[in-house]
């Protein structure tokens, strides 16, 4: 878990400025406040989530009524109720997702897409499912079916998150590729999910080249060496899926709103974000990519 101290200091930075602009476009219903204003202050909210999805903790109630009530009261001397704490997470989605939103990677010209899933319940009990009834739906990857959702990524080389989207489960990878490219350049890696000759056409319109594997049957395309090298490095992208799911704990099936469905997904983003050392390709150390460049 990274010092709580860099957490804060980057999440209250940026709740400065942003809630200034935030305020600016909230809409007055006319109506008076009701209760008190939460003790725990937004900043101080999305830091101890952020915290939770850099622990080792499988869930937020252990890690909050374990940890942060018995070793970090001096740290945030103003701690509310657990139950309180999940009452008040439906806040913090607008802001967390603003967040991510101002610390994605840089674009370098080498960027990797995928998708993971997102499976809210175990198949035998989809029928029983109520929380995500009508929001979440059925589909399919290489493992088999899974109900839920897919989070959709493109990060680059060094392991940064440049771009996400969530959608249900059933919606093909390639579909979200336009969405997903935008502000991006350079040349992008995926598999075989991704073959589109409609959408490489358009990607490459708005400067992106389009690298993908290839199916069974289809016939092998000259390829100048560089670019198969960083095709077959597009496992990058499936670690930090993996360290998504594994260590930020993006998926589990213990959901009780959509709500905190979503600001779970969120917080895991941002803690992975805040990660000093991710997987990446490390290209500098590479010393023949310069002549390979040429080829």
């Amino acid at each position: 878990m990274d010092d709580i101290t860099t957490v804060y200091c980057s999440v209250d930075d940026f709740w400065i400025t942003f809630k200034e602009e935030w305020n600016k476009h909230l809409i007055e219903l006319g109506k008076s406040d009701r209760g008190p204003d939460p003790i725990l202050s937004p900043s101080e909210m999305m830091t101890i989530f952020i915290l939770f999805h850099q622990s080792n903790y499988r869930t937020f109630k252990h890690f909050y009524l374990g940890y942060v009530c018995t070793h970090l009261t001096k740290e945030f001397p103003k701690l509310i109720s657990y139950s309180r704490f999940v009452h008040l997470m439906k806040n913090l989605i607008i802001p967390l997702f603003a967040y991510l939103l101002q610390y994605r990677g840089e674009v370098t010209g080498i960027s990797f897409i995928d998708s993971t899933k997102l499976q809210v319940c175990h198949n035998k009990r989809i029928p029983r499912n109520k929380v995500f009834k009508k929001i979440a739906k059925r589909g399919k990857t290489t493992a088999g079916w899974f109900y839920g959702f897919k989070l959709h990524l493109i990060i680059n080389d060094k392991g940064e998150i440049l771009s996400f989207l969530l959608t249900p489960g059933n919606v093909a990878d390639v579909a979200m590729t336009e969405q997903l490219v935008q502000g991006i350049t350079g040349k992008l890696f995926g598999d075989k999910g991704y073959i589109s000759s409609k959408i490489a056409t358009k990607l490459l319109e708005k400067g992106v080249q389009l690298f993908t594997t290839l199916r069974s049957k289809m016939k092998q395309k000259l390829m100048p060496l560089l670019d198969k090298i960083l095709l077959r490095k597009r496992v990058l992208i499936e670690t930090v899926n993996d360290q998504l799911k594994n260590i930020s704990q993006i998926e589990h099936s213990r959901h009780r709103s959509v709500a905190n469905f979503a600001v779970n997904v969120l917080g895991g983003l941002a803690a992975y974000m805040l990660k000093p050392n991710k997987p990446s390709l490390k290209l500098e150390d590479l010393e023949q990519l310069p002549f390979l460049a040429m080829i």
